[in-house]
């Protein structure tokens, strides 16, 4: 699938489609029950199929498949964007969420539920996936520094250290905001976010208080660790409590 008109990444490559089985790992075929450890693909998955290399029965599709076909008909039918990486991290939470309702009836329109949602979450996230707006105000890079002057707001001796470190905010919060967080923790971890953030009005805006809460969090080891310790905090974020995340986050809100 090629982007027309530039774009962060031109096609769904053999590593965007290793992302969407590592997901669609964690459900059993279309007609089983559920593994009950799931992990985002930036985590390590501590549970495979045992039947995984299986062939499958005629007729049938791998959820992988279906995703993928989710992304082709959402690239054929918005060519302004088409297909950028990434987009397969924001589709596997969401499709994930519908294929494995315990009620069967919803679970049979999966494939259609999650294509509309997708669409209706891009259409608010997609500038963050179109290169030509990366220095906009609407564009990613206004939103990477909105979490800097955010902490400079919130927490100026941290804001200080990680700018004497040269710490960038594009080193760690391009992967946090246009993924929508779902490579820093484990799925169902990634869902609880996200019912959090779609629920609140200003969602987008919660996601940098999201983001800022992350960094503050972690603001002892950020002060005494060295650029290469902090940025391996940054790439790997340690805290797996996303309930503490999202009340520090709710916290800064109420601050504003």
């Amino acid at each position: 699938l090629a982007k027309e008109g530039g774009g962060h990444a031109q096609f769904i490559t053999g590593a965007d489609r290793m992302q969407m089985v590592v997901i669609c790992r964690t459900m059993a075929p279309l007609s089983g029950n559920l593994f009950s450890q799931v992990s985002s693909p930036g985590k390590v998955l501590s549970l495979y199929p045992s039947n995984e290399y299986e062939v499958l029965p005629n007729g049938s599709e791998a959820h992988w498949e279906v995703v993928e076909r989710i992304l082709f008909i959402y690239a054929k039918l918005n060519p302004g964007i088409a297909y950028v990486q990434g987009m397969n991290e924001i589709v596997g939470p969401i499709y994930y969420t519908f294929a494995t309702d315990p009620n069967s009836q919803w679970k049979e329109h999966a494939e259609a539920d999650t294509f509309f949602c997708f669409t209706n979450l891009m259409s608010e996230n997609r500038d963050n996936f179109i290169k030509s707006l990366d220095d906009s105000q609407c564009g990613i890079t206004c939103k990477m520094e909105s979490v800097y002057s955010m902490l400079k707001d919130k927490d100026l001796e941290l804001y200080l250290r990680m700018e004497e470190q040269n710490i960038k905010p594009q080193y760690f919060t391009f992967r946090w905001l246009t993924l929508l967080l779902s490579q820093e923790f484990l799925l169902p971890d990634v869902i609880r976010i996200w019912d959090t953030l779609f629920s609140d009005e200003d969602q987008f805006h919660f996601l940098i208080l999201v983001c800022c809460a992350m960094l503050i969090l972690i603001r002892d080891n950020l002060l005494v660790g060295d650029f290469i310790v902090n940025m391996r905090l940054l790439q790997d974020y340690p805290i797996s409590d996303v309930h503490t995340i999202l009340t520090k986050a709710k916290e800064l809100q109420g601050n504003s």
